[in-house]
């Protein structure tokens, strides 16, 4: 009876041992495999390229020789559309479909009561005694009055989903004027103006 009971423990141990080393190798297989799909996950979520076999990102700068004559066209058409429709609201003084149109950290730039204060300050301005006290009397008496019939003449690329936006005119002396209007960002299929 005593061998038997010898062996029962024996036999426990040798379970318990063999137990043990398969929750250790189990365990050793699970960071293992953890630490080869981390890099993979961070790569993805930050636009690197996943056939870079270094484990580190490379980003690429934007080169805008890069963007064909096709998404150019595109790109200005869509932008086009996008000012007219901005003609459209400011004409008909439509705050709020303008202020949709901007981005969250352009409207607070604009509506800072700093930037209110210096605007203000200037000579056209001063002489029609207007002071800007909210953004609605800047978008009333600052962007109604010069913005409600601009025309898209060019864009520039900045980067792939954002364009500085020209309209040419001519001055006195009969030469060309680039003047930049806007900086645009494009986000899912809408732009927002963010300059």
């Amino acid at each position: 009876m005593e061998n038997v009971d010898k062996y029962n423990k024996l036999i426990y141990y040798k379970l318990m041992g063999i137990k043990k080393a398969f929750l250790m190798m189990s365990l050793a297989v699970i960071v293992v495999l953890s630490c080869v799909s981390g890099p993979d996950k961070q790569q993805g979520s930050t636009g690197g390229n996943s056939g870079n076999s270094g484990g580190t990102a490379k980003i690429e700068p934007f080169d805008p020789t890069k963007i064909s004559q096709e998404q150019h066209q595109s790109t200005m058409t869509e932008v086009q559309k996008f000012i007219e429709e901005q003609n459209k609201n400011i004409k008909s003084k439509n705050f709020e479909a303008w202020k949709k149109s901007l981005s969250p950290e352009y409207f607070a730039e604009i509506s800072s009561a700093e930037n209110l204060k210096q605007l203000s300050e200037l000579p056209g301005m001063k002489s029609r005694k207007i002071v800007l006290k909210t953004v609605q009397d800047y978008f009333l008496n600052v962007v109604v009055p010069s913005r409600a019939d601009l025309h898209v003449d060019d864009i520039k690329f900045i980067s792939a989903n954002r364009v500085k936006v020209f309209t040419i005119t001519t001055n006195k002396a009969g030469e060309e004027q680039r003047l930049q209007l806007y900086e645009l960002e494009k986000i899912g299929n809408s732009w927002i103006i963010i300059n």
